[in-house]
């Protein structure tokens, strides 16, 4: 996380020096954000028994560590550091492509781990039916995001996606997921599903 935060403040200081006020808002937001991920487990190691399932992933550092790449790697396509290049609006439009692989990769995976975490809670799921809703919640994010993006267009211009673009983000955004459902099964990172406590997340199973 802490290179992630450096590469996000290497965007930074590249909007300063080309003037981009949006960038700059991009970077600040997106520094702040990765600090409070951090900085958060250390300050509060021991959150409420009821939403601990639900904070899972803040306190998992495997799947933070896959948000934060996300993150940087975002940031720096819409400029690269030490550069005038917006990859994703200008100089290469198919950038998003890289985008919709690592947020598809990192929103399964935290909604994964609060579906499979909830048996604390006393919400028995089989390993098939965490898979199951986890994708079904997936979906509706992915798909509610493209529409939000589509109802966007008239007050944001670059927002303006045709339906074979809206498709293929779809496409890319299942492919991350699919690769973090092959992380999860085969790898048991970041997460295992049906363990008892998530490795990773307030520390080791006992």
């Amino acid at each position: 996380m802490l290179s992630s935060i450096f590469v996000v403040f290497l965007g930074l200081l590249t909007a300063l020096i080309n003037g981009r006020s949006g960038h700059i808002c991009r970077t600040l937001a997106a520094m702040l954000g990765l600090s409070v991920l951090l900085v958060l487990p250390r300050r509060y190691p021991h959150p409420p028994e009821r939403l601990k399932p639900f904070l899972a992933p803040l306190y998992n550092k495997k799947t933070m560590a896959i948000l934060s790449i996300f993150i940087a790697v975002h940031v720096s396509l819409l400029n690269v550091p030490f550069t005038g290049y917006d990859l994703y609006h200008k100089e290469w439009g198919n950038a998003d492509i890289i985008t919709h692989f690592l947020g598809g990769l990192a929103v399964w995976t935290i909604v994964a781990e609060i579906i499979s975490g909830l048996k604390a809670l006393g919400v028995q799921l089989t390993k098939r039916q965490v898979i199951v809703y986890s994708f079904v919640i997936f979906y509706a994010l992915s798909i509610g995001w493209e529409i939000l993006e589509k109802l966007s267009e008239r007050w944001i211009s670059y927002m303006a996606e045709s339906i074979g673009n809206k498709l293929r983000d779809l496409l890319m955004d299942t492919l991350g997921a699919l690769f973090g459902l092959w992380m999860v099964r085969k790898k048991g990172y970041p997460f295992r599903l049906g363990a008892e406590r998530n490795e990773g997340a307030y520390g080791r199973p006992p």
